[in-house]
């Protein structure tokens, strides 16, 4: 938890609870369904939830504000921003049904009530959301084409109505197609730690 506290000191006693909960529930559910890697497993507040709650470096969610989580496997980006912002609506969905059971399972576990989760795949989700979040679960544009349907128009947050992608490594040609719409942050400018120097938030306004 360390490593949360140094970059986000202003936690309430109930965000700071719910957090340091992550670690034994994950390791817990992760014995049953695979879904952090073993490796990562011991990293898992620095390369999960950190790493998801990076997006918070760069917008704060107005109350009611909705969230799609896309392919969130088990749980991030959403679970740790779910617990940041309580006053948001998280709705996380995976193809996999099994990942699904673990994040209900772990929001269960944590008494969140502004999660929900379902297996069903983006493009068949009703309704439209103000964000759709998601941690690089294909190439760019075709998440693109998948979730540009779901982005509603009414605007409510000091960023733009749109898509906020994580993503690391050599992206450019990715965003070619959307140069005048997208902003691309490093994450290096937030945190000092050597996993996020290739990290970036890709922020689409739609």
């Amino acid at each position: 938890m360390e490593i949360i506290t140094k970059y986000f000191p202003d936690l309430t006693s109930q965000q700071q609870e719910q957090l340091s909960q992550l670690g034994a529930l994950y390791s817990e559910w992760n014995e049953k369904i695979n879904v952090v890697s073993r490796k990562d497993i011991d990293h898992l507040y620095e390369r999960h939830v950190l790493h998801s709650l990076a997006i918070a470096k760069y917008i704060r969610f107005e109350p009611g504000t909705s969230i799609m989580d896309v392919g969130t496997g088990g749980g991030f980006p959403g679970i740790p921003l779910a617990i940041l912002f309580p006053e948001t609506n998280f709705f996380l969905v995976d193809s996999i049904a099994k990942k699904i059971k673990v994040v209900e399972g772990v929001s269960q576990s944590l008494g969140l009530t502004n999660v929900r989760a379902e297996q069903n795949r983006a493009e068949k989700v009703p309704g439209q959301f103000d964000f759709v979040v998601s941690r690089a679960v294909t190439a760019f544009p075709k998440f693109v084409s998948l979730v540009r349907k779901k982005i509603s128009k009414v605007q409510h947050n000091s960023l733009a109505n749109g898509i906020l992608y994580l993503k690391g490594g050599d992206f450019d040609d990715e965003l070619e197609a959307f140069r005048k719409k997208v902003s691309v942050y490093p994450l290096s400018d937030q945190f000092e730690e050597e996993f996020f120097e290739t990290k970036k938030l890709i922020h689409l306004r739609l």
